[in-house]
């Protein structure tokens, strides 16, 4: 069922961004004539001049695939134009869009909703979504006893066979083997504490005086998968929230440069979250097709800063020197606005 869900989440997040993108500049369909449809209005082309509906209109079994096929692979035709300068030429991208040509890319908005509905469904199908039940301390507490007692078992049963080999026999060396490998598992099993309340002494028991607050704190300390559980949804859900945490930044780095409006500001910044949401995905499918960690952490900590430094060199016509000055500030700047974003989503979770 997982990789149903995750496709629909690109269907939904290819949808959402079709609702919120500009049908302007598009291939029409039908011929001049008649009237709109819609609002009566006599047409002169393609579409109503009135309203922007279309002259021709579907209604067969098959338009409603055509459309949910053009909401995920086309964008009628503008992914394909954004995709490669989003990731090779990302200055001139958002440069351009901001000064006029909106026809011929998918907007900002619309493209960080699919990358971002992409994003979450690619984490489903690799499993690392969310967990569809969620278990309390006590389970928490059980299952690791559980495991605990069944190494115990499984190394006093190999300690057992092994006392039956013949000494430097192939059989003895792999449960020797095998000994190891289990009291290794069982140190690290040692290693966790049995409660969370154990673990930090106090656990979540602190009162903030604000009683939804207090009564979320008391929720997550009683059950802490739940609380996890929210966290990550949430982070899913208020992704957009990352826009209007970020505009204030970036408009720090030019406050005294008034031919930069809060405008392109938004869109160097949705369009950069775009870039690292599909970035994200690109580094979990290698990661899943058994690309080292250290790989994937090198070229994390390399590429955004790269492509902002590039993105934001070409989008406002900086030189080198002051493009790379304004990135190295923005970096500083993001680790606040995850800070910030964390906040948020731990108080959307306490609250909730």
């Amino acid at each position: 069922m997982g990789e149903f869900d995750a496709a629909g989440e690109v269907v939904s997040g290819a949808l959402l961004g079709r609702a919120v993108e500009s049908h302007r500049g598009e291939a029409g369909h039908g011929g001049h004539g008649g009237i709109c449809l819609n609002c009566g209005t006599t047409l002169t082309g393609p579409y109503c001049h009135r309203c922007g509906q279309a002259g021709h209109v579907h209604r067969t079994i098959g338009a409603i695939w055509h459309e949910i096929l053009h909401g995920v692979v086309h964008f009628e035709g503008k992914l394909w134009n954004t995709l490669p300068m989003l990731f090779f030429r990302p200055g001139e991208l958002t440069r351009r869009y901001i000064h006029g040509e909106r026809a011929r890319f998918v907007s900002p908005m619309a493209m960080f909703l699919f990358s971002v509905f992409s994003m979450f469904a690619v984490l489903q199908i690799m499993g690392i979504s969310p967990p569809a039940e969620v278990g309390t301390v006590a389970q928490f507490e059980q299952g690791l006893t559980f495991a605990r007692q069944n190494t115990e078992s499984a190394i006093a049963d190999a300690r057992e066979s092994r006392a039956k080999a013949a000494p430097g026999s192939e059989r003895a060396q792999k449960l020797d083997k095998r000994i190891a490998g289990l009291e290794r598992d069982l140190d690290e099993l040692e290693k966790v504490p049995l409660s969370l309340s154990r673990a930090s002494g106090k656990g979540l028991n602190f009162k903030t005086g604000w009683k939804r607050i207090d009564k979320g704190i008391e929720k997550a300390n009683r059950n802490p998968g739940l609380a996890l559980y929210k966290l990550q949804t949430n982070s899913y859900k208020f992704s957009w929230a990352l826009i209007p945490l970020s505009i204030p930044f970036v408009w720090l780095l030019f406050f005294w440069k008034r031919r930069y409006k809060g405008y392109d500001h938004a869109v160097f910044v949705t369009y950069s979250l775009a870039f690292n949401s599909i970035l994200f995905i690109l580094l979990t499918i290698a990661g899943g097709l058994g690309l080292p960690n250290d790989a994937i952490a090198i070229a994390a900590m390399t590429i955004t800063p790269v492509h902002i430094f590039f993105q934001m060199k070409g989008a406002y016509r900086l030189r080198g020197w002051s493009a790379l000055l304004r990135t190295f500030v923005l970096l500083h700047f993001i680790a606040f606005i995850l800070v910030l974003f964390g906040l948020l989503l731990l108080g959307l979770g306490l609250l909730g």
